[in-house]
């Protein structure tokens, strides 16, 4: 490994300082739960952030990324199959592990796990790291999420209806209305909005991540008065992450076989390995808060928290060995 690959290597393992901050929303609200008079006041503050992220989400949505993804179709369709066929069959095969290895009642939040969009942010930046093909992975994360708004709440209802679960009708207009619409409202209006986000991206960026911490605390202060560490043990987050990682790790090897199988470039194989195996910490959260009322929710969060954490730091490695592979390739051509 270069000096310059084992620093980068080593950046990208660093602390996810907003994982962190998410965990710490977790111990705040395992100490100090919302409850009494604050608890409605948190209520509809979390149904305006939710909307919010969404509203953030659509403005800035490039239509030009959109378009740009039907130039590629072949790709695109097989990250899309990796996110909402593969995975979600994979999770509902990991919730019917019996309980000494899977408690039942982690099952739901896996199995919503398996049905969330591709990543964005960290899609595009591993890519890039790895010498991969950046515009199709900006069009390709970009479509998994538009597609997800409308595909995952269905998927979801679907898979958790057959596990004895489910998604309410109620639930399925929550989305429409706290989700769909903003994300509508803001893409119409991102001609004239754009550039005012643009200039004030790292402030808005605080916002819809704030958004999402105050789901997560509201989340696990029901969880807790609930009773959640009463039914969940250290051994059973240790389960938990085994089965995320094993669900992680057969994913990779998947969409690599199906890369090499149809022959794909190198870069166009890394978007694929990369968004065909990312799930979005940052869609996730909001949509489950919509979706799953009460302390039902927190049980729900934590599959997502647990896998978002491990894809991080999996794919850094790979992003670093891709990235190795292509300066040795570079080295090599030079000196030939």
């Amino acid at each position: 490994m270069t000096t310059g690959g084992g620093a980068r290597w080593l950046a990208l393992l660093k602390p996810d300082v907003y994982i962190l901050l998410i965990l710490g929303a977790v111990v705040l609200a395992t100490l100090l739960p919302a409850r009494g008079e604050a608890r409605p006041i948190l209520d509809v503050a979390v149904s305006v952030g939710i909307g919010l992220v969404f509203f953030l989400h659509g403005a800035r949505l490039s239509r030009e990324a959109v378009i740009a993804g039907a130039t590629q179709w072949r790709l695109h369709a097989l990250v899309l199959a990796s996110t909402f066929v593969l995975f979600p069959l994979l999770t509902l095969a990991a919730a019917a592990l019996p309980a000494w290895m899977l408690p039942a009642s982690l099952a739901p939040g896996l199995i919503f796990l398996g049905c969330l969009p591709s990543t964005i942010q960290s899609s595009i930046g591993f890519t890039a790291i790895a010498r991969g093909n950046v515009p199709a992975t900006v069009a390709a994360a970009t479509a998994s999420n538009l597609i997800g708004i409308v595909l995952t709440p269905v998927l979801a209802g679907l898979l958790l209806h057959r596990t004895g679960g489910g998604v309410s009708l109620e639930g399925l207009q929550t989305i429409g209305l706290q989700l769909l619409a903003p994300f509508l409202a803001g893409h119409l209006l991102r001609p004239w909005i754009a550039g005012l986000l643009a200039g004030r991206a790292k402030a808005l960026s605080r916002l819809d991540r704030g958004s999402i911490l105050l789901v997560v605390y509201a989340a696990f202060s029901d969880a807790v008065t609930g009773g959640l560490w009463s039914r969940l043990s250290a051994l059973d987050l240790m389960k938990l992450a085994l089965v995320c990682g094993v669900v992680l790790a057969l994913v990779l090897c998947l969409t690599l076989a199906a890369a090499r199988a149809a022959r794909l470039s190198t870069p166009d194989e890394i978007t694929l390995v990369f968004c065909g195996s990312k799930k979005s910490l940052a869609s996730g959260v909001p949509m489950a808060g919509a979706l799953f009322p009460g302390d039902a929710l927190g049980l729900v969060l934590l599959p997502i928290m647990v896998f978002h954490q491990i894809q991080l730091m999996v794919v850094a490695v790979i992003a670093e060995r891709y990235a190795e592979r292509s300066e040795s390739a570079g080295e090599t051509r030079a000196g030939g």
